[in-house]
């Protein structure tokens, strides 16, 4: 507790730090730029971008778009402010920015780009700065961040199916299920392992229902048939069995015997 405690404190402390940093960056470079034209500002916003100095380039992302609120820079300053937040780990920020440009650039030719990107930030939230050094295990967290990154990307594709996104998008979706399928099959094994068999059971279903196309169903069907023995239902049991000897029958959980010998099925586990 304290650990975690101390992890808060510091995040908090931190990020409260980079805040006034980061003012103080916009007003230095502000004075910096005071003579210097919007191209002469872009260029330089460029470059730091492309060099990875991502905090000068919010920066100065920020004075161009201060001073030019409706020049013809600020739509694209503003989507590579957001990029510039994103490979410098600020999530929040890069969500933020990107907010702003779908609600003052519906009609934009670059919305299937900002979708892909605000699918991006959500992709990689959960290696983020505060839970690196949280060190939570995975699989322990709310998946929240990859339910909505997958609706960001699901957006995206069904919006624009030709975007030269589009294809990366999709096969991040596929990783997105597969991870929120290994959440659920994660939860079921700990309820299993702890005797809250029907906790178990009803997670082991979800993934049949929801995450078929996973790696996990085989798995599920096996963690199936052991709670129904566990809660001493045998015919279900057979049931889910069967399923399991039509669907994978060269599976471990059924030439190991363990459904016959009642032997706890994680024991098999490589």
């Amino acid at each position: 507790m304290k650990k975690h405690l101390a992890v808060l404190v510091f995040g908090s402390l931190l990020l409260s730090a980079c805040a006034g940093t980061s003012q103080s960056k916009i007003d230095k470079d502000a004075r910096l730029t005071q003579d210097w034209t919007a191209d002469s500002v872009y260029s330089e916003a460029r470059k730091e971008l492309d060099a990875g100095n991502y905090s000068r380039a919010v920066s100065l992302f920020e004075v161009l778009r201060s001073r030019q609120p409706e020049g013809r820079y600020v739509e694209q300053a503003l989507m590579e402010e957001a990029y510039a937040h994103y490979k410098n780990e600020e999530p929040v920020k890069a969500l933020a920015a990107l907010a702003r440009f779908e609600r003052h650039f519906p009609a934009s030719a670059n919305m299937d780009y900002a979708l892909y990107l605000r699918g991006l930030v959500q992709f990689a939230e959960d290696t983020s700065f505060l839970n690196k050094l949280s060190a939570q295990d995975w699989s322990d967290r709310d998946p929240e961040a990859n339910r909505k990154a997958f609706q960001t990307f699901e957006t995206l594709v069904k919006r624009f199916p030709n975007s030269k996104y589009a294809d990366d998008a999709r096969k991040r979706m596929k990783r997105l299920v597969e991870a929120l399928g290994g959440h659920e099959i994660a939860i079921a094994r700990y309820y299993a392992k702890r005797g809250a068999y029907l906790a178990a059971n009803n997670r082991a279903q979800s993934i049949l229902k929801q995450y078929q196309n996973t790696s996990y169903p085989e798995e599920a069907l096996a963690i199936m048939i052991f709670t129904y023995n566990k809660m001493n239902k045998p015919q279900l049991a057979d049931d889910s069995r069967r399923v399991l000897e039509k669907s994978f029958p060269q599976s471990a959980y059924l030439q190991k015997g363990w459904v016959a010998d009642d032997m706890p099925w994680w024991r098999y586990w490589k």
